[in-house]
């Protein structure tokens, strides 16, 4: 049990867990962000400028609910359109998202390539040759 314990805290300390974990957490506020600003902003004004339609209401009903006095005895079954809209839009917006973020960090990928010097070219073969020579003498040169 020691084993798998200490197999674990060195699975989770690696930076890519850590920062995968970080980012899932934004991710799912980021989420939660998005379809509060769509359910409760975009939606209903959309739904104002088509007439007073509330998307969370749209839906087809495939058989009514079976009711019994007050008591639900079998419940409606429906498709919800309305809210299978609103999901769209909050996918197109957390898409359009990410998208700009990736965007960015490209971005700043490639200015760093662009600011990172380049190495210099190899100089030709007989400037180097004629360096070897050069080095030769000089050795030469020192042991007279």
């Amino acid at each position: 049990m020691k084993k798998v314990f200490e197999e674990f805290k060195q699975f989770a300390i690696r930076g890519n867990v850590v920062d995968m974990a970080v980012g899932i957490i934004i991710g799912g506020a980021f989420g939660k962000i998005v379809s509060s600003l769509v359910a409760d902003i975009i939606m209903p004004a959309v739904g104002m400028m088509m007439g007073g339609v509330n998307f969370a209401d749209l839906k087809v009903v495939l058989k009514e609910a079976v009711m019994e006095g007050d008591k639900v005895i079998t419940p409606q079954l429906a498709l919800n359109y309305g809210n299978f809209i609103q999901m769209i839009i909050d996918f197109i917006i957390i898409a359009f998202s990410v998208f700009l973020f990736i965007k960015g960090l490209n971005a700043m990928k490639r200015k760093k390539k662009e600011e990172a010097p380049a190495t210099p070219p190899a100089p030709p073969a007989d400037v180097q040759l004629l360096t070897e020579i050069r080095d030769l003498l000089k050795k030469q040169d020192v042991n007279k």
